[in-house]
């Protein structure tokens, strides 16, 4: 059986490739974020439903999902993720009365569904942040990939996925949970305008946390290799002197 890693072995990442990374993030957040919004709004312009306008959104995911297997033969998860939450979404808009409240408190029933999601990715062999913690820190390549992939074999590593996720999860439980809460008495106008400041803020908090724990999971990391580096090595030169003697 092999040793257990120790957190001074760990190795720092590979070289990025800045044109692969740079066309990675045009075609994820083309591909994810603002071609399904210009879709979904163009087809309610021309009178489609919801469900209807939503589902055709979702293409876009895909094409994203077809790409990425073809180009690095394998799925990008940021790109299923996105997906899902868009099917949940549409799925949602057909449940119940289509007022203008219930519209609301669907809206946030899908930030509390991809809380849930985060939350049971824990019981996963890898949490839902570990997947985005790769689209992000790597730029796809084999190389980048292989070494985000084996940081999971360091303790510290996954304890700080496994936190993240677990945030992640519970904010935004609780930002469902504050935002139906408000729309049972708090008028329409006005949380059509608090619904959207909401979920942009609670992102916006949750998006400079996660990079503060990140940086500081990582200063702690450094401090306890150095730590052992440091012991290592006096354990080495305490054997020398007593070989010596």
């Amino acid at each position: 059986m092999s040793a257990p890693a120790v957190e001074h072995e760990r190795p720092g990442p590979p070289a990025r490739k800045g044109g692969a990374a740079a066309l990675g993030w045009i075609l994820t957040i083309g591909l994810n974020v603002v071609a399904p919004i210009i879709t979904y709004h163009q087809l309610r312009d021309h009178g489609w439903s919801e469900f209807g306008a939503l589902l055709i959104s979702s293409a876009w995911p895909v094409l994203d999902s077809a790409i990425s297997l073809a180009w690095r033969r394998k799925i990008d998860e940021f790109a299923v993720v996105t997906l899902v939450f868009l099917v949940i979404t549409a799925v949602v808009s057909l449940i119940g009365a289509h007022s203008a409240r219930a519209l609301l408190i669907k809206d946030s029933g899908v930030t509390g569904l991809f809380g849930l999601l985060c939350l049971a990715t824990l019981l996963a062999p890898r949490p839902l942040m570990f997947y985005f913690g790769r689209k992000f820190a790597t730029d796809g390549t084999p190389a980048s990939t292989a070494w985000w992939n084996g940081l999971w074999q360091y303790e510290g590593f996954r304890r700080t996925m496994i936190v993240m996720t677990a945030v992640w999860g519970v904010v935004y439980l609780v930002e469902a949970g504050v935002r139906i809460a408000l729309a049972f008495v708090v008028d329409t106008d006005t949380m059509v305008v608090v619904s959207p400041v909401m979920i942009y803020t609670v992102l916006g908090c949750l998006g400079v946390w996660t990079a503060m724990y990140g940086k500081r999971s990582q200063a702690e990391g450094e401090r306890r290799a150095a730590e052992a580096a440091a012991a290592a090595d006096a354990g080495a030169g305490s054997g020398a002197g007593a070989g010596a003697a």
